[in-house]
């Protein structure tokens, strides 16, 4: 694996997103974690899954430096396997917990909402939500009905047409992450909430939380519609314009930080 670091432990295992400083999420990290998750689903010896990042960064998101580059057969393989990446986790059926180390925006936030339970690092600046509005990506219905799930109906509908990324009391308040941790005891507490869960009989908790999930489940599936009027509007002239000076304005910084 290019993009993943696998930790194996007694009944349950880690997988940590090691993608450059942030974790920016490409096609091959896309390919790589829906193959290490159906892996793990299959593994009768793998019991759960912890997915965590680097410190300061869960995900930052979509990697849109290496996205603007790609044609059109590209990006709509791209959209199509992202898609399908959040509706295979979201149906992860065992216990799943993220341990995000920090940033968590969009793309970011869109594996982390999959995820049974979310324990944040502390951090005055750290972020976390679905602000797809804001740097002109569509959002698709499934990730509306997601962050509804955990928030509430008229939180994620105001936050989403906010584009509003959350600071961690925000999001704790939300009741999108359970817990603010120290960024060095955010993957200790992640492991023991995950110990808790696997002394619990397995039949009994893997058939609840297909329970917890049946109305969610029920009406979210894999949009192609809406996969395919993302892709579409990434060719529009103006977002594209937007989305080229972004890129130019953050390659700047990165080049004057060196």
């Amino acid at each position: 694996m290019n993009t993943l670091e696998i930790i194996h432990k007694e009944n349950y295992s880690i997988v940590r997103m090691k993608r450059g400083k942030v974790n920016a999420i490409n096609h091959e990290m896309v390919r790589e974690l829906s193959i290490v998750f159906e892996e793990m689903e299959e593994a009768s010896s793998i019991k759960g899954v912890i997915l965590t990042g680097q410190p300061h960064y869960f995900s930052a998101g979509l990697d849109l430096i290496e996205l603007i580059r790609y044609n059109e057969e590209e990006i709509n393989d791209f959209f199509k396997a992202f898609g399908e990446l959040y509706d295979q986790l979201l149906r992860f059926p065992k216990p799943f917990i993220s341990a995000i180390t920090g940033h968590s925006p969009a793309g970011g936030c869109v594996l982390a909402i999959t995820s049974d339970n979310r324990y944040m690092a502390e951090g005055e600046k750290y972020r976390i939500g679905l602000n797809e509005v804001a740097v002109n990506i569509q959002i698709s219905q499934g990730l509306i009905d997601a962050y509804a799930f955990w928030l509430g109906e008229g939180l994620a509908n105001r936050y989403i047409l906010e584009g509003k990324l959350l600071l961690g009391p925000e999001a704790l308040a939300a009741g999108l992450v359970d817990e603010l941790v120290p960024l060095n005891e955010v993957l200790e507490i992640a492991e023991n909430k995950m110990k808790q869960y696997l002394k619990a009989d397995p039949e009994i908790w893997l058939a609840t939380k297909k329970k917890l999930r049946k109305h969610w489940l029920e009406k979210t599936s894999i949009e192609r519609g809406s996969l395919k009027e993302a892709a579409k509007l990434w060719w529009k002239p103006e977002i594209r314009e937007k989305m080229e000076a972004y890129v130019k304005s953050f390659s700047n910084k990165k080049n004057t930080s060196k």
